[in-house]
């Protein structure tokens, strides 16, 4: 296979071929290995979808592996909040291949990008749930592609002696320590978790991820006592008793003796309800989501960063023109009749009277010989660093063979 993507002959190895080139058989060997073991894995990761019932069937047990599957650590449920955005957009796309730009999915989740970037790198994408095909590109956002069949386990990295301590949990992906208490029964309701993890009241400094996740717990299955919650939510037990403080106080939950359960308007103006007739107790109507928010500091954090994103969109777009006109810029001149197109120069071609007979490049202010840098055989910079594989000769050789191989070709 090797000596097929380098024959000059194999349309499908040029950019292989151009690599050899470059900088070296043994670059262009590795790229090809690298090539080689990705398209492997997509390969073994992906399944034929046959109908749109197949779909839905996938995406439905995708979600029940998701609700059952521990997520530990505040970057853990992050990563809930972050992987339940990417389900929400593939059901939207009707299945697992889906565009997303980062800021579109930041905004989904009700987090920053710059912890959605760290929840990508650390845990999404190194634990198999998500992958990223093509990044996006102008006004095109990022193709991702959600894991249909089980996640692979991340592979444990090998730490040092004086890293075995109290200071360094072993899940340090989660930043948590795993206890038996936290991966029991997970089992929670992300759909509940999917329409409130975009409001003010459940921002970083809010009521947060842990509330979320307990509410989900509790709407999956009410009266559990703490040492319940503390399974199926996946939070810690002090995280849990200081949460459920913050709920009660909030009109969101009640007790009876040890078990909890949310109260009967808790999650009203999302289409979740619970029936007066679910509890024995009366009790006050769950405060508005917005008072919430207001009495945390958090109201309009989700406003002001879709209106960041909107300003970064547009400068970003802004960017993008106007390099795109760069490029294309060229000067138009009137020759009988007709507009002709002359390209400006190249930022890589210099003066025929800064080239040295030797092929050096001749500094304009000292009219010495500049080092590191040579003129190839067209006429355009090349710069030599100790990186380089090959001599300068070798590098015009290379170009003289491509550009014969082309017009040969041509």
């Amino acid at each position: 296979m090797i000596r097929l993507l380098l024959h000059p002959e194999h349309e499908g190895g040029r950019h292989a071929r151009g690599i050899a080139l470059r900088s070296g058989q043994t670059r262009a060997l590795d790229y090809i290995r690298r090539v080689w073991t990705n398209a492997v894995q997509t390969v073994s990761t992906t399944m034929a979808l046959g109908s749109r019932d197949h779909v839905y069937e996938l995406l439905a047990a995708l979600r029940d592996r998701i609700e059952t599957t521990p997520w530990r650590g505040e970057r853990g449920r992050t990563a809930l909040r972050v992987l339940r955005a990417h389900l929400n957009f593939a059901e939207t796309a009707g299945g697992p291949l889906h565009h997303a730009s980062e800021r579109q999915t930041a905004e989904e989740a009700g987090i920053s990008s710059t912890t959605l970037r760290a929840v990508y790198e650390t845990v999404l994408k190194p634990h198999g749930w998500l992958r990223r095909l093509r990044v996006g590109h102008g006004r095109e956002g990022s193709t991702w592609y959600l894991a249909i069949g089980t996640p692979r386990r991340p592979v444990a990295l090998a730490v040092l002696s004086r890293s075995r301590t109290t200071q360094f949990p072993p899940e340090s992906a989660l930043e948590e320590w795993t206890t038996p208490e936290t991966g029991t029964a997970p089992d929670i309701d992300s759909t509940v978790l999917g329409r409130l993890m975009g409001h003010d009241a459940f921002a970083h400094h809010g009521l947060g991820s842990a509330a979320l996740v307990i509410i989900s717990a509790l709407h999956a299955r009410q009266d559990q006592t703490v040492g319940e919650l503390v399974g199926t939510s996946s939070v810690s037990r002090a995280s849990t008793y200081r949460t459920l403080q913050r709920l009660v106080d909030h009109g969101l939950v009640h007790h009876t003796g040890e078990t909890w359960a949310l109260t009967p308007r808790a999650l009203e103006g999302y289409g979740i309800s619970l029936s007066d007739g679910d509890t024995g107790h009366t009790v006050a109507p769950a405060q508005g989501w917005d008072e919430v928010a207001e009495q945390h500091g958090t109201r309009g954090v989700a406003a002001r960063r879709k209106a960041r994103h909107t300003i970064e969109r547009a400068a970003y777009r802004e960017a993008v023109d106007r390099f795109a006109e760069h490029r294309s810029r060229a000067v138009v001149l009137l020759r009988d009749g007709r507009q002709v197109l002359v390209p400006v120069p190249r930022p890589d071609e210099i003066p025929p009277a800064w080239h040295a007979p030797d092929g050096r490049v001749l500094d304009p202010v000292t009219g010495r010989a500049a080092d590191g840098w040579r003129v190839a055989t067209d006429g355009r910079l090349i710069l030599i660093t100790p990186a380089d594989q090959r001599s300068y000769d070798e590098l015009a050789a290379a170009h003289t063979q491509a550009l014969s191989e082309w017009e040969s070709t041509a």
